[in-house]
């Protein structure tokens, strides 16, 4: 049984259509990747999971089940604007947000303090959130929103702010929280994120779905078009290769655009005919290259 499904979920605002008859299917231990430039609908999508709002037509299940009031306390969400209260202490805030979770003041307090000392800033138990730098700030919220162990885990731009390390420290978390079975509708605009963490994503334009699947699938739906070649010296005349768009020298690294598979092959021959090979790799499709195929356009920010 899924974790989460939405069955031809379609919502309207007015005369605009929002989200247009989106079906996808989420495994428990799961992290799905929805994706969409801005105004997709991937934000609608994400409050009606929440139970914020509700479809228009079509329906999402819970473990086979419709959404119902005592699902909310199973729920966690990291919106992508910072929602916490500026003025108050952070114990008092995430203990009480805690609380309308379900959570006894005891065990949340516990909790809170373990994360805080996992995150490496056990100093800001007491600490307005004012007072916290806007990374520290986004560490503090995604603590609030799995403090309380939820079932199913909403995150949206959950990197935001945070500098290599913290997003390694965050990424790391999520790869647990995922592992212990929660349920994870991840979003971002960072490609190369959803490729690390994400097996199935969903790519969302103008409230429509353009690609679903498996990112292995719909990465071999596409063509590989780039290659890296590094020689022991620059090999002359591979942009006249039949079917190469173009090649671009940087020392001894060539980084080659082709607009058919064959011209691989060939400008792999023309370079051993002047030099020696040291790397010579046809690239598959990055998933930002994909998106811009599917949309067309960079991926909003």
């Amino acid at each position: 049984m899924f974790s989460l499904q939405l069955e031809n979920v379609t919502k309207m605002f007015g005369d605009k259509t929002a989200v247009d008859r989106l079906s996808l299917e989420v495994k428990s231990g799961e992290i799905f990747g929805l994706l969409g430039a801005n105004g997709a609908g991937k934000t609608t999508t994400m409050r009606m999971v929440l139970g914020l709002i509700f479809p228009d037509e079509g329906r999402i299940l819970y473990r086979g089940r419709p959404f119902d009031r005592s699902l909310v306390r199973t729920f966690g969400y990291l919106p992508e604007e910072r929602g916490l209260y500026p003025k108050i202490r952070v114990c008092d805030q995430l203990i009480y947000l805690a609380g309308l979770k379900g959570m006894g003041r005891r065990e949340a307090d516990a909790a809170l303090k373990m994360w805080l000392e996992r995150f490496g800033v056990p100093g800001y138990y007491n600490k307005r959130v004012e007072e916290l730098s806007k990374g520290n700030q986004q560490k503090i919220q995604f603590i609030a929103a799995i403090l309380h162990k939820p079932d199913l885990l909403v995150l949206d731009e959950a990197f935001s702010g945070l500098d290599p390390v913290n997003v390694e420290l965050l990424k790391t978390t999520v790869r647990e929280l995922r592992d212990a079975g929660t349920t994870i509708l991840f979003s971002t605009h960072r490609m190369e994120h959803v490729e690390e963490l994400c097996q199935n994503i969903c790519i969302l334009h103008n409230s429509k779905t353009v690609l679903k699947g498996s990112l292995r699938d719909i990465k071999n739906r596409f063509p590989k078009e780039r290659i890296v070649l590094v020689t022991a010296k620059p090999a002359a005349g591979l942009e006249a290769v039949d079917g190469v768009a173009s090649a671009v020298w940087t020392g001894n690294v060539c980084d080659i655009r082709i607009t058919r598979p064959e011209a691989a092959q060939r400008v792999l021959r023309a370079a051993l005919e002047q030099t020696e090979v040291h790397r010579f790799e046809v690239l598959e499709p990055t998933l930002n290259e994909i998106f811009i195929k599917a949309v067309g356009g960079e991926i909003g920010g």
